[in-house]
């Protein structure tokens, strides 16, 4: 192929069939993976406490420093919940969260 504009033009095609073709090619293979296994804890994020986690507590808070949110989460049984209330008021800010949420396994 002669190097003209209309060679080049010609060249960066091929190539980015060429891309799609390995793209494709790399989902389908990826296609025949297991899914990743889960990472949430089964059991209450309190020491000693054995019993099933059952929700989920999220806080985010503003660093202590000031540069950045911070965003904390534990694994909690129905018990634990109910004891559980927000920790860190003092670094509360316009986007800050407390919030308590069934883990969906836990439901079933």
């Amino acid at each position: 192929m002669p190097d003209t504009k209309r060679g080049r033009e010609e060249q960066a095609r091929h190539e980015v069939k060429r891309q799609r073709r390995r793209a494709l090619d790399e989902e389908r293979e990826r296609g025949d993976e297991a899914e990743p296994p889960d990472d949430r804890p089964v059991t209450c994020h309190r020491r000693g406490c054995n019993d099933p986690a059952a929700f989920v507590v999220t806080e985010r808070y503003q660093e202590e420093t000031g540069h950045g949110a911070v965003t904390a989460e534990a694994f909690l049984c129905l018990a634990h919940t109910d004891e559980e209330s927000p920790a860190n008021l003092d670094g509360a800010y316009d986007d800050y969260v407390f919030r308590v949420d069934p883990i969906p396994a836990a439901e079933d």
